[in-house]
């Protein structure tokens, strides 16, 4: 874990998480209906997999951390297009089982994590910006 030595470390992480939320995301809605002559070839949603680590000794914070991200195991949906340049011998097409109603969701949710996040961050350094200033 990178050594963190204040709330803004902190936030930072929280950030990089969301963000790697985000990425996932518009990777997904990227290639969603994308296809594919093979059912395992085909895309699959991915997802990042985070762990929390105790983010001070002693401080009760805990920050967020991407720890890999995998693809999630839903079956590509079977299609019959013979006339698709990728279609199995059988006539077969394989679309990416990537539910775009369930992406925008996650997009939403992740973007406003950062926001809430960024906002907190920026409102912690005015009041510390101010704090310095009632000592001149």
């Amino acid at each position: 874990m990178s050594q963190l030595n204040n709330v803004f470390d902190l936030g930072t992480r929280a950030l990089s998480a969301q963000m790697q939320r985000l990425n996932t995301t518009a990777s997904n809605l990227a290639n969603a209906g994308t296809v594919a002559g093979s059912a395992d070839k085909a895309f699959r949603p991915l997802r990042p997999v985070f762990t929390v680590d105790e983010a001070m000794p002693g401080s009760g914070l805990t920050a967020p951390r991407a720890e890999r991200i995998v693809a999630l195991e839903r079956e590509p949906a079977r299609m019959f297009r013979p006339d698709h340049p990728q279609a199995d011998p059988e006539g077969f097409v394989y679309e990416s089982p990537v539910e775009v109603e369930e992406e925008m969701v996650e997009m939403l949710e992740a973007s406003r994590h950062y926001q809430n996040t960024l906002e907190t961050l920026s409102t912690l350094r005015t009041m510390m910006t101010r704090t310095l200033q009632m000592g001149q």
